[in-house]
C-alpha cells in the first residue's frame, strides 16, 4: 500500500459556514479521505493557520516547501489540497522550486466545499487519489474537474463551472508530456524577493508602470503587454525597462492573451527586447512569478531565465 502525504493548507474545499461567510476548517481531515483508506494509507500534516488561498504570500511557500522536502523522502507521494484563487501559482513554484524525487506531488481542490449539494469536490479529491496511484507519474500535477494538467502554464480560467482551470498552450496531462528534469541551475526559494507585476492597458498604464519600474524597490519584473508581447514605444518605459536591467535585474515581457506568445514579431515587441526584456514565449503569469522569484534569489543571468523557458518547452530552441 502506497504512503500519501498530504499537506492542508485551506480553501474552499474544506471551508464550512460562519457568521462571516466561508472559512477554512479542518473537518475534511475526517472525511474527505475515507473511501480511498483502503488502498492508500494518508498522513495528515494540517497547516495552522488554515487560510484562504488569496492570502497566500511567498512565506507560505517557503514554509511549504520546507515541509515537502522534509518528508517527500519518507512517502510515494503528495497530495496537497489548496484553495483555488493562486492554486496555480502554487503549482508552478512547486514545479520549478521542488526536487519530486520521481514521485507524484497533485495538487487539488474545489470551486464548493467538501460535502455541500453539488460540490465538485468529490470528483476533484478522486482525480487526484487516481493520479497518486499511478506509476507513471513523477512531477508535480494539478488535479480538477476530472483532469490533470501540468503544472507550468495552467491557470485559473473560470469561477463559475466545475471546470475551472486551463493550460492553453500543453491541454491536459498525457506521460508524453511529462517534465523535462531540472538542469544545472541553483533554486533556493527566498520569499523575501520582490517581483513585480504590471499589467498594461491603453493610456495611463505606460506611464505608471514606467513610474513603478523606476521607483518601487523590486528584484525582478513582470510586463504583461499586448499580443504577441506589444507595448507602445514610449520612451519613459523603454528606459525604466533599461535602467532595471543595467542593474543586472529581470524583466520577463509575457502577452497578456490566454493563449499568447511572447515574440519579436512586431517592432514594437522588439524595441522591449532591446532595452532588457526577455520576450518570453508562452509563459503566463503564474509560470513567470515563481520563475523570477527563484531567479532573482539565485542571481540567473537573462540567458539562465532564457535557457528555464526552454527547457519548459515555452521558449522555442531559435529565440
Amino acid at each position: 500500500m502506497k504512503n500519501i502525504f498530504v499537506l492542508y493548507t485551506g480553501g474552499t474545499i474544506g471551508m464550512v459556514e460562519s457568521p462571516d461567510g466561508l472559512q477554512p476548517d479542518t473537518a475534511i481531515v475526517d472525511t474527505a479521505l475515507a473511501p480511498f483508506s483502503g488502498s492508500l494509507n494518508f498522513t495528515w500534516h494540517v497547516c495552522q493557520p488554515l487560510i484562504d488561498s488569496s492570502a497566500v504570500s511567498p512565506q507560505h511557500w517557503a514554509e511549504w516547501l520546507d515541509i515537502l522536502q522534509q518528508h517527500l523522502p519518507k512517502y510515494d507521494g503528495v497530495l496537497v489540497l489548496h484553495g483555488t484563487d493562486t492554486l496555480a501559482y502554487t503549482a508552478n513554484l512547486l514545479a520549478l522550486a521542488l526536487d519530486t524525487l520521481g514521485k507524484p506531488v497533485i495538487l487539488t481542490g474545489s470551486q464548493k466545499p467538501f460535502g455541500t449539494p453539488n460540490s465538485d469536490a468529490n470528483l476533484n479529491i478522486q482525480t487526484a487519489v487516481n493520479a497518486l496511484q499511478r506509476d507513471d507519474i513523477h512531477e508535480v500535477l494539478l488535479a480538477f474537474n476530472g483532469n490533470l494538467f501540468p503544472a507550468v502554464g495552467t491557470t485559473k480560467c473560470s469561477t463559475v463551472q466545475d471546470a475551472g482551470f486551463a493550460n492553453h498552450h500543453f491541454g491536459t496531462w498525457t506521460p508524453d508530456k511529462a517534465a523535462v528534469p531540472f538542469n544545472h541551475l541553483q533554486r533556493r526559494f527566498d520569499p523575501d524577493q520582490r517581483v513585480g507585476t504590471l499589467f498594461l492597458t491603453p493610456g495611463i498604464g505606460v506611464k505608471a508602470a514606467a513610474h513603478m519600474l523606476r521607483t518601487f524597490p523590486m528584484n525582478a519584473a513582470i510586463l504583461m503587454t499586448y499580443g504577441n508581447g506589444n507595448a507602445p514605444a514610449d520612451i519613459d518605459l523603454l528606459d525604466a525597462i533599461h535602467q532595471l536591467t543595467s542593474k543586472n535585474r529581470l524583466v520577463m515581457n509575457i502577452s497578456q492573451v490566454p493563449e499568447g506568445e511572447a515574440a519579436p514579431i512586431y517592432a514594437q515587441g522588439s524595441r522591449l527586447r532591446a532595452s532588457g526584456a526577455v520576450n518570453s514565449g508562452k509563459c503566463n503569469v503564474e509560470t513567470a512569478t515563481a520563475l523570477l522569484l527563484i531567479a532573482s534569489g539565485n542571481d540567473w543571468a537573462r540567458t539562465d531565465i532564457c535557457d528555464e523557458l526552454k527547457r519548459l518547452r515555452l521558449l522555442s530552441e531559435s529565440d
